[in-house]
């Protein structure tokens, strides 16, 4: 039971947006908590016990749930920080609204350089680099149109800072994704 109780670590970006460095901040969470895989979304830590799998020695592990999947991970403790991220802060998440609305960058006009970098931006799972990815595609739209994986990485976006937005904002998707629209249309 003593380790339902601890804490552990877990890494998350700092905004690309910003002129911080990209160093990373720990964070601590604990059984219950909100957490993003870059795969599957948003989920919950169900549990953090220890186990002992196949003969080997017990070790910690964190059952993680998530609800758009239905799907269950059972991870180790010491890799939590490579697999999972904490959630931003409501108040990281209006910060980032407010960048999105004041950010006047531009996506390459080379379709296969844009697709590349766009998807490993949102590989890397930071919601402020779904940002850019969501308001530069929704530019770019209104501008020359999109082409097929463009359209899939506009979406992709969108589906990720909703999701995430919502938790953090405790709205609901409807009235996030309505305020990103808004957002990614200025």
């Amino acid at each position: 039971m003593r380790f339902w109780a601890e804490k552990y670590k877990l890494l998350i970006p700092r905004s690309i947006f910003s002129s911080n460095n990209s160093k990373e901040r720990p964070i601590k969470i604990r059984k219950g908590d909100s957490i993003h895989h870059p795969q599957h979304g948003i989920g919950k830590i169900e549990d953090i016990s220890e186990r002992s799998y196949g003969g080997r020695a017990a070790a910690t592990y964190a059952e993680l749930f998530f609800k758009r999947q239905n799907l269950t991970l059972t991870v180790l403790e010491k890799d939590l920080g490579e697999t999972v991220r904490a959630l931003i802060s409501n108040k990281d998440a209006k910060r980032l609204l407010d960048e999105m609305k004041q950010w006047n960058g531009r996506v390459s006009k080379q379709w296969k350089a844009r697709a590349n970098a766009h998807q490993a931006a949102i590989d890397r799972g930071d919601p402020f680099e779904y940002a850019k990815v969501y308001k530069g595609l929704s530019r770019l739209e209104t501008q020359e149109g999109l082409r097929a994986q463009d359209k899939a990485h506009l979406a992709q976006s969108l589906d990720l800072l909703t999701e995430e937005l919502a938790c953090s904002l405790r709205k609901s998707p409807e009235q996030t994704r309505r305020m990103l629209t808004k957002i990614g249309a200025a």
